[in-house]
C-alpha cells in the first residue's frame, strides 16, 4: 500500500505533462495513455523520452492509436519539456567526438541496415527502397516509390552513357532503376554488407559496381551523384567534408542531388532512444547547417519539401511488417517487435507534427547556365 501511495504524485506529475497534449492516462480514446506498469511515470519522468520508448518495449504501456499518441506529444512539444541525463550526456559526447568517422561509420551498417534482409523485404514492398515515396500520383506504396525513384532521375537529367555515383545505395534499387530506364552506368557504395551483397545480385548483369566503401574513400569521376537517405548518418561535424567529396568527383556541368530527411533547428545529436535502438551515431540536418556546409561548394538549384508523404510512406511500411510478423523468424521475437512498432509510429507522429521534413536537393558545381527547371 505504502509503495502504491509513493507512485501517485509521479503519476500526477506525469498527467499534468499529458493534460497539456491532450492526452489522459487510462482514458478511453485511442489516444490517451493506458498504464500496465506502476512503475511507468517514475521511468517516463527520471529518462524522458528514453524512458518513454523503452518502457513500451517492455510492455509497461500502450495505446489504441500509438502514432497517435506520439503526435499529440510531439505536437504539443512535450518532450523538450522532459529531459533526461541520458540526452546531455548524449550532447556532451557529440561536441567531444565525431561520431560518424572511423570505425563509428559503419556501426549504423551493422546495428541496424544489417539486421536480416528478412525484415526489409517484409516491410518495404516489391521494391526495397527504404526512403519516403512520393505520393503525388499513387495510390499505393509500390508506385510511390517508383514515382520517387523516377522523380530523382529526371531532377538530375540522366542520359545514357552517364557515369553515376550513388552515395548510400542501400540496396541497389535507385541505381537498378537509373540504369534499366535511363541507360546510365554506376557505382554505389554502402557500409551495409547485407545490403552489398543484395544489391550486387540485384543488378546482376548491369554496368553497375557495388561496393562496401566509405563515402570519403571515393576519388573518381561521375556525371551525376545522387544520394538518398544516407546524409542522417554523416554528422554535422563532417557535412564540409561531405559536399567536398561530391565536387571532387562531379563534372563541372554535374548535377547531385540529396535526398535527406531534415530538422527544424540545428542539433549535433539525435533523440537518445532513437540514437539506442534504432540509427546509432546518427542527427537530422538543418537547412541551416546544410546551407552552411556547401557554401562556395555548390549553388543550391532546387530544394524540395514532401515530407508530408513520409507518414503515408510510414504507415504503408507499418501495415506490411504487422502483416507478416508471424511469418518471420524467431530472432524478430516480441520485444523486437514492440520496439519496431514504436519506432515506426514515433517517425509518423513526428513528419505529422511537422517537426521533421523531407528534403530533396538539386545541386550545381557551377550553376546551371540558363537556369536549372525543377521537375515536380
Amino acid at each position: 500500500m505504502k509503495a502504491d501511495v509513493a507512485l501517485h504524485p509521479f503519476q500526477d506529475r506525469l498527467q499534468t505533462l499529458l493534460s497539456d497534449a491532450d492526452v489522459r492516462i487510462d482514458g478511453s480514446r485511442p489516444w490517451d495513455l493506458q498504464i500496465d506498469d506502476p512503475r511507468l511515470a517514475a521511468r517516463v519522468l527520471a529518462r524522458g523520452s528514453l524512458g518513454l520508448g523503452e518502457s513500451y518495449m517492455d510492455g509497461w504501456w500502450h495505446a489504441a492509436s500509438l502514432d497517435g499518441l506520439l503526435f499529440r506529444l510531439l505536437d504539443a512539444h512535450i518532450d523538450q519539456r522532459a529531459h533526461s541525463l541520458a540526452e546531455i550526456w548524449d550532447g556532451l559526447r557529440a561536441h567531444l567526438l565525431n561520431l560518424q568517422k572511423g570505425r563509428r561509420a559503419f556501426e549504423v551498417g551493422e546495428r541496424h541496415y544489417d539486421l536480416g534482409n528478412d525484415l526489409y523485404q517484409a516491410m518495404l514492398g516489391k521494391r526495397l527502397v527504404y526512403s519516403c515515396g512520393y505520393w503525388r500520383e499513387a495510390d499505393n506504396l509500390d508506385d510511390a516509390q517508383e514515382a520517387k525513384l523516377d522523380l530523382i532521375c529526371r531532377k538530375l537529367g540522366l542520359r545514357p552513357g552517364m557515369r553515376v555515383l550513388d552515395i548510400g545505395c542501400g540496396w541497389g534499387e535507385a541505381l537498378k532503376f537509373a540504369a534499366e530506364r535511363y541507360g546510365v552506368s554506376g557505382v554505389g557504395i554502402t557500409i551495409s554488407r547485407e545490403q552489398a551483397a543484395y544489391a550486387r545480385e540485384l543488378c546482376a548483369g548491369l554496368p553497375i559496381e557495388i561496393r562496401v566503401q566509405d563515402y570519403r574513400e571515393v576519388d573518381e569521376p561521375f556525371d551525376r551523384i545522387l544520394s538518398v537517405g544516407m546524409f542522417e548518418h554523416v554528422g554535422v561535424k563532417n557535412y564540409r567534408a561531405y559536399f567536398e567529396m561530391a565536387r571532387r568527383c562531379l563534372s563541372d556541368e554535374g548535377l547531385f542531388l540529396l535526398h535527406t530527411i531534415g530538422g527544424n533547428q540545428s542539433v549535433t545529436h539525435t533523440d537518445p532512444w532513437i540514437g539506442r535502438y534504432i540509427f546509432p551515431n546518427s542527427m537530422l540536418p538543418s537547412a541551416a547547417q546544410i546551407a552552411t556546409a556547401v557554401e562556395d561548394v555548390f549553388v543550391v538549384e532546387d530544394w524540395h519539401n514532401f515530407g508530408t508523404d513520409y507518414d503515408r510512406t510510414l504507415q504503408a511500411w507499418r501495415a506490411n511488417i504487422e502483416s507478416a510478423w508471424d511469418g518471420l523468424p524467431a530472432r524478430y521475437d516480441e520485444r523486437f517487435r514492440r520496439m519496431w512498432r514504436y519506432y515506426l509510429s514515433a517517425s509518423m507522429a513526428a513528419f505529422r507534427a511537422r517537426r521533421i521534413q523531407l528534403w530533396q536537393l538539386v545541386l550545381s558545381p557551377r550553376g546551371v547556365r540558363g537556369g536549372y527547371i525543377a521537375p515536380r
